[in-house]
């Protein structure tokens, strides 16, 4: 029984002590982890808020070629929509008209009919959530007849 009392005795608290530890540096790392996947998911919804953008500015491209309005004098614009967060903006301006290289191809004649290419400039603003915005610019080209 002397035996018994004496091995009790002995016990610092050391199993004690060392699991505390343990505990701590797990606490550690669990935070940690919470830190870098709250800072991964904030990155992943930057992301799709600028691709969201971009499709916003793809669409005002594609709203401004589609309605064909040109003019060698006005401006087209593509107005924004009002939508607070998903909206497109875009203007298309005439840049130069250009005589078309080998015009002996089309049927429209020489001297003062002769064809000439229109060269225009869309400009395009999307927006997404979070005022992330993205400008895309498209040139092209139409051609039709023209002056000598």
């Amino acid at each position: 029984m002397n035996i018994e009392i004496n091995l009790r005795a002995r016990q610092t608290g050391a199993t004690l002590i060392v699991g505390l530890v343990l505990l701590l540096v797990l606490t550690v790392v669990g935070v940690s982890g919470m830190n870098t996947s709250t800072l991964q998911v904030a990155m992943s919804g930057s992301a799709v808020y600028q691709q969201d953008a971009f499709q916003m500015a793809e669409d005002g491209i594609d709203i401004a070629i589609g309605s064909r309005g040109f003019s060698t004098g006005q401006p087209l614009l593509i107005n924004w929509t009002g939508n607070p967060d998903y909206d497109r903006r875009s203007i298309t301006t005439f840049k130069v008209a250009t005589g078309i290289p080998g015009n002996s191809a089309f049927s429209q004649g020489q001297g003062t009919n002769v064809p000439q290419a229109y060269h225009y400039d869309i400009i395009s603003v999307g927006k997404g959530a979070r005022n992330s915005t993205t400008t895309h610019t498209q040139s092209f080209f139409m051609p039709g007849a023209g002056g000598s």
